[in-house]
């Protein structure tokens, strides 16, 4: 029996969603719990893969099990064999030509930064403390440049730059509330360090350092060297996926 879930993990403590020989990833987690209540090895898919640090409010998967299990009773199950900085928030049944990964027909990321002298210690591990203030009206126009289909070549970790590093971000926003920026942008895939970067970038921008016209030539190709920092994981969570019809989840995770 195909099922879908949506899982939400604080990145913390984990070397990133993929289960990997050193360090302990999200995924490996989630496959345990699977393995101990169905008794034998499980393998999940993901709508996408997340960095060490970087948490996520709806990560979507899919996976399969010999038994057929209510969602609410699986549900409990799983979370109960799961560590606290990893919750299961839904499950459903899905059609067996339902994939977590193929099946997205996008993915949105929010960025979290914190602006100013002072920062609030329950904030700490959640955002991005950036004393630096943002220009904000360079910097909604440089999440318009992000907006389109572009080589993000310049925005990839160079060392896991693919043959064709062209994307499509569908929307890329900035929302200021308070010392609080929030940076969401939504695309059909991403590379390594893909949203990271951007926001690096942003910075670089916002603060002066860099112009407009420099954005604008990254993002005809250029190289990871050109670009500016890459901001740290801890601001950065998978916000939520979305999906068509015929899927269980047809917009998105969560709302």
């Amino acid at each position: 029996m195909k099922y879908a879930a949506v899982v939400g993990y604080l990145g913390t403590s984990f070397s990133g969603w993929q289960r990997q020989s050193s360090g302990i990833g999200v995924q490996e987690k989630i496959e345990d719990s699977l393995k101990t209540i169905s008794g034998r090895e499980v393998s999940v898919t993901a709508a996408g893969r997340t960095d060490a640090g970087v948490h996520a409010r709806a990560q979507v998967i899919s996976f399969e099990l010999d038994r057929v299990w209510r969602p609410d009773k699986l549900l409990l199950a799983v979370n109960f064999h799961l560590p606290p900085d990893v919750s299961v928030m839904k499950i459903a049944h899905a059609p067996q030509s339902f994939d977590a990964r193929r099946s997205a027909l996008w993915r949105e990321y929010r960025y979290l930064v914190w602006h100013g002298n002072a920062f609030p210690p329950l904030l700490r591990g959640l955002v991005w403390w950036n004393k630096f203030r943002w220009n904000r009206a360079e910097t909604l126009k440089a999440c318009a440049l992000y907006e389109g289909t572009h080589d993000f070549g310049a925005f990839c970790k160079t060392t896991e730059r693919p043959e064709r590093s062209v994307r499509t971000v569908l929307k890329a926003t900035l929302r200021r509330k308070g010392d609080l920026t929030v940076f969401t942008v939504r695309g059909n895939a991403f590379l390594t360090n893909m949203v990271r970067i951007m926001v690096g970038n942003l910075q670089a921008v916002g603060y002066g350092k860099k112009d407009l016209d420099w954005l604008a030539a990254l993002l005809s190709g250029r190289t990871r060297a050109e670009s500016a920092m890459t901001a740290p994981p801890e601001g950065l969570y998978l916000w939520r996926v979305g999906y068509g019809e015929g899927t269980p989840f047809r917009t998105d995770g969560i709302e």
